[in-house]
């Protein structure tokens, strides 16, 4: 039955359309020239050379196409090496470096998916306000824009900066004080992400090391691609935090101190462009990971005054407030019931002591969208709605 204009009408006996029709028709796709190929459109003519041995092919032996590469890279950069240094040792794949089997579960992954349910600035963002997965997105967009004409390893570059953020709880960085007290030495999302959100996935020690110590309270990451996205990090977020918040009316252009303003321009876009570029000069002309102190100072006023106009005015506080009593009463309740929590249940709810249940417990709810742990507040709680952390509507 499709609903149509508020009433139901009974489509059983209704012609399928032409559209309908033109679709069911491509479900094999269509014969090629060649006789034992199918390609996806009835006028495809898009071909390929021969690719012989004479002629070195991206799509040849991987050690081929490591070397391929590697002739791109600078002699700094980090080299992928056959299946890549895990901590569970895996055979090379046919076609992709190490570092691109990494960006691609990362990508995939249960964990990276959630983060386009966690707030980035504002929780129960609208449809254009940042979460926390536009961010990974802007960031490795930043990142790699910088890697790839200073010859690094882009692969790793982008599987860093997608994976940056996986350990993230909901509520944005709130959900770091809620979880502090669970945690032996601290909650970091950062060490979070690598060592327990992805550590699933067996990824090379490297793409590892770059997510665990982006932060930059944190120790130097061993790779230069590692050290790009900690400043790639930096500058996407305090660009979009920005227009966001302009977005919503809780800052408007002008406000932005005029030393940033002349520096780095009003909008994204030229905001973007002013740090990339500083950045990529700055590495060509010095060979050190850093920025021009010009447009350095710039990006540290832009971030100042975003944390004293956005991330510390009165309403993200009380937001922060709520988000921590929410996470940390969620915490409790899951680690006396951790049979509760799926994957304990999946294994038949067994817990050999109470601090494997609290481990589990704080993985869980680490891992919650912001929605899930409302509901879920609301439900195993009895939390009324008001005392939920309010959206940018509330």
């Amino acid at each position: 039955m499709l609903r149509r204009w508020g009433k139901m009408r009974d489509v059983s006996d209704e012609p399928t359309s032409e559209r309908a029709r033109r679709w069911a028709a491509t479900m094999g796709g269509y014969e090629g020239a060649n006789d034992d190929v199918t390609v996806a459109h009835k006028d495809s003519k898009a071909s390929l050379g021969p690719l012989g041995v004479d002629r070195p092919s991206l799509a040849g032996p991987l050690h081929q196409r490591e070397e391929l590469l590697d002739a791109l890279m600078t002699a700094g950069a980090t080299r992928s090496e056959g299946g890549g240094n895990r901590v569970s040792e895996e055979e090379p794949d046919e076609f992709r470096t190490c570092f691109e089997r990494d960006r691609d579960r990362i990508l995939h992954s249960s964990a990276f998916r959630r983060l386009a349910g966690k707030t980035q600035v504002f929780i129960f963002p609208d449809d254009h306000t940042r979460t926390r997965l536009t961010h990974a997105l802007e960031v490795a967009q930043v990142a790699t824009s910088i890697a790839r004409p200073l010859g690094l390893n882009v692969a790793l570059t982008e599987a860093i900066a997608l994976g940056h953020d996986c350990g993230h709880g909901p509520g944005g960085h709130a959900s770091e004080e809620a979880l502090e007290p669970f945690v032996k030495g601290g909650f970091d999302h950062a060490t979070w992400g690598a060592d327990v959100s992805l550590l699933a996935l067996n990824l090379c020690v490297e793409t590892l090391d770059g997510i665990r110590n982006h932060s930059w309270s944190r120790p130097a990451p061993s790779t230069p691609e590692g050290e790009v996205v900690s400043w790639a990090d930096r500058v996407a977020y305090v660009c979009h935090d920005f227009e966001d918040a302009v977005a919503v009316g809780i800052v408007v252009v002008d406000d932005l101190p005029a030393l940033v303003r002349e520096r780095c321009g009003v909008r994204r876009r030229e905001q973007l462009g002013a740090f990339i570029n500083a950045m990529i000069r700055t590495i060509l002309a010095t060979g050190v990971i850093g920025m021009d102190a010009y447009h350095a100072e710039a990006l540290a006023a832009f971030r100042a005054f975003n944390y004293e106009s956005i991330y510390l005015r009165a309403a993200s506080r009380q937001q922060a407030s709520a988000v921590v009593d929410m996470m940390r009463g969620l915490v409790e309740y899951y680690s006396v019931n951790p049979s509760l929590i799926p994957d304990v249940a999946a294994r038949g709810g067994e817990i050999d002591n109470a601090a494997d249940a609290l481990h589990e417990a704080v993985a869980y709810v680490a891992g919650m969208t912001d929605r899930y742990a409302c509901q879920s507040a609301i439900n195993l709680l009895g939390w009324d709605s008001e005392r939920l952390p309010s959206g940018i509507d509330r």
